[in-house]
C-alpha cells in the first residue's frame, strides 16, 4: 500500500483512539448526573438541567465512542456466514459493505451540518456556504466578525432552555469522525484483499 494511505489510516486510528478512550469516562459523568438528579429530587429542589445534560452527555459518548468501537470490531455483526469466512473473504463482503455505510454517513453528516446552521441561526437552505462565510470571517475578522454571522440562536423547549449548538457540533464532529474510520477500514481491507496487513 502507499506510504500516504498507511499513514492515514494510523494517523485516523490514532486520533479515533485518543478521542475515544477520553469519550469512554463519559459514562461516569453521565452517572454524576443521574445521581444528581435523584439526590436533587428527593432530598432539595429537583434540578430543571439533570434530564437533558444527561442526554447531552449520552449523546457525546455514543458519537464521540463510535469510530473506536469500529476501529475495535465492536459493531454488531451477523455472523451467520461471516464468522466461518476467511480474512480475505471477509476483507472482500466488508470492502462491498463499508460504501453503504460511508453513503448513509455522508447523508447523516449533510444533515448534522444544516441541523448545526440552524441552531446558530442560519435558517437558509446552504449550510455549507453558511459555514464557508463563518469559518473566513472568524479566521479574517476574529470572534467579533464571526459573531455578526450568527442569528438568533435555536434554545431548547424544556423550562432549562439551554442552546443546543454545543450537541449539535459535537454530533456533526462524531459523524465525520465515523465518516474518517468508515475510509481507514475500506483502505486497512483494500490491504487485507492484496494479502498486506496495515
Amino acid at each position: 500500500m502507499p506510504r500516504l494511505a498507511t499513514g492515514f489510516v494510523h494517523y485516523v486510528d490514532a486520533m479515533n483512539r485518543f478521542i475515544g478512550r477520553i469519550a469512554m469516562y463519559g459514562i461516569f459523568v453521565l452517572i454524576g448526573v443521574l445521581l444528581w438528579s435523584s439526590v436533587s429530587k428527593v432530598a432539595f429542589l429537583p434540578s430543571l438541567w439533570t434530564l437533558e445534560t444527561a442526554q447531552f452527555v449520552m449523546v457525546a459518548y455514543y458519537i464521540l465512542g463510535g469510530p473506536y468501537s469500529i476501529q475495535l470490531g465492536s459493531n454488531v455483526r451477523m455472523d451467520l456466514f461471516y464468522g466461518n469466512w476467511t480474512i480475505k473473504q471477509k476483507a472482500w463482503m466488508d470492502a462491498f459493505t463499508v460504501f453503504f455505510l460511508m453513503f448513509y454517513l455522508g447523508v447523516l453528516l449533510y444533515g448534522a451540518l444544516g441541523s448545526l446552521a440552524y441552531s446558530m441561526g442560519y435558517f437558509g437552505m446552504q449550510p455549507l456556504e453558511y459555514f464557508a462565510e463563518f469559518f473566513g470571517a472568524l479566521f479574517t475578522g476574529g470572534f467579533n466578525a464571526a459573531g455578526e454571522k450568527l442569528g438568533f440562536l435555536e434554545r431548547s423547549s424544556t423550562a432549562w432552555r439551554p442552546v443546543m449548538w454545543p450537541v449539535k457540533l459535537i454530533l456533526a464532529f462524531g459523524v465525520f469522525l465515523m465518516l474518517l474510520q468508515c475510509l481507514a477500514e475500506l483502505i486497512r481491507d483494500i490491504g487485507r484483499i492484496r494479502g498486506e496487513e496495515i
